[in-house]
């Protein structure tokens, strides 16, 4: 029933007597609108705040902006990357995502507006979830569930809505290509998770018989160098683990203890701390494990929704790609002599990349890649 709501909605015949461009610019203008509420779910979800309520308002004097002030683009233009009221700076993220968003949702359109309204509107929402996701896992090292299992849920209820989003003549078929998008898309990357976990997810290093090492305020002092702990600890569930023969502390000492350190918590032997709280660590150790880590479960929830937009294809097709780009953006960092950074780059980025290829050029990639399919 609801489905052919949605399919006389968007019949095309009803959408093609209006000019084709005058859509172009409403879907300009609805995007900008979306890229502003994307920038509120990009400051606020991290900080596990709703994206409701308060109504949007300056993160510096918290004034609350007003409709007449809140319009995208052009606000922050006229107002020069100011607030209003405090005259703080805004970021000029703000701009680049109402401006981005604008522009993929008017791409969306031109690309398959002529074809179907529903694919090119559902490609926009998707393409905007991308966008909210890739600039949080910039900025966090965090995908949040709101994105990731929202969009499984999203992803699988427009499949149902517009079968023609998987290529589809039927609803079944639709679905069959979404259940079987999200199934390989949490499918590979965990089982990729599990096996790089299991072979690079630990850097250990041998110590000389009764190495010293610190633990300071902002990193692990080792005999030849310091590593800062924001180089360390990426997620909660980082941490450094050794077997030390000695154990000092402020106010006690320890014998032949492990001990593991995360974000959270100290754990000296059976004994418990608080890293905030621990004023002085120094180990005797013969050697140290540091964490080390690709990407986590929140990559394999995102993969997972995008697969039940995209279907297995894209989802394979997006794996492979997205660590072609991945590799492609390491060796160039290492040319420029800043190899460091390309452990501090998310994956996330990497594999909306992919996907955002799949959906605009994945058949055109395909055959000049394989060349042309046989018969």
């Amino acid at each position: 029933m609801l489905a052919n709501i949605i399919t006389n909605i968007f019949d095309q015949e009803i959408w093609a007597n209006v000019p084709f461009h005058f859509w172009s610019v409403v879907f300009f203008v609805l995007g900008s609108m979306v890229g502003s509420f994307l920038n509120v779910c990009i400051y606020r979800m991290p900080r596990e705040e709703s994206v409701v309520s308060p109504p949007s308002h300056c993160p510096h004097c918290k004034y609350s902006i007003p409709w007449y002030l809140n319009v995208p683009i052009l606000t922050w233009i006229i107002l020069r990357g100011k607030c209003r009221n405090c005259g703080a700076p805004i970021s000029v993220r703000y701009l680049l995502v109402e401006l981005l968003t604008g522009c993929v949702f008017l791409i969306c359109w031109l690309g398959f507006g002529h074809d179907s309204a529903a694919v090119a509107l559902t490609y926009s929402l998707m393409l905007a979830g991308l966008i909210t996701a890739s600039a949080i896992d910039f900025e966090h090292f965090i995908i949040p569930d709101e994105i990731t299992l929202g969009g499984i849920g999203v992803g699988f209820i427009l499949s149902l809505l517009v079968p023609s989003l998987h290529g589809a003549q039927t609803i079944p078929g639709s679905l069959e290509q979404s259940i079987l998008g999200i199934a390989t898309g949490a499918g590979l990357l965990y089982g990729i998770l599990r096996l790089g976990k299991l072979l690079y997810g630990r850097q250990r290093f041998d110590l000389p018989s009764g190495t010293r090492v610190y633990f300071g305020e902002n990193g692990v002092r080792l005999p030849d160098r310091e590593i800062p702990y924001d180089e360390i600890f990426y997620r909660d569930s980082d941490a450094i683990r050794l077997q030390a023969r000695t154990v000092e502390m402020a106010d006690r000492c320890y014998a032949n203890v492990p001990v593991r350190l995360s974000p959270s918590r100290l754990l000296v032997g059976e004994d418990e701390f608080k890293p905030e709280q621990t004023h002085h660590l120094e180990v005797l150790t013969d050697e140290i494990v540091l964490p080390r880590e690709a990407m986590g479960l929140g990559d394999v929830k995102f993969m997972a929704a995008i697969g039940a937009f995209i279907g297995w294809q894209g989802v394979v097709f997006s794996l492979m790609v997205s660590a072609m780009i991945g590799a492609a953006i390491g060796v160039s960092l290492i040319a420029a002599r800043r190899g460091e950074w390309s452990s501090r780059l998310p994956y996330g980025p990497y594999i909306a990349l992919a996907a955002v290829l799949w959906i605009f050029a994945g058949d055109s990639i395909l055959k000049w890649w394989i060349g042309p399919l046989p018969g």
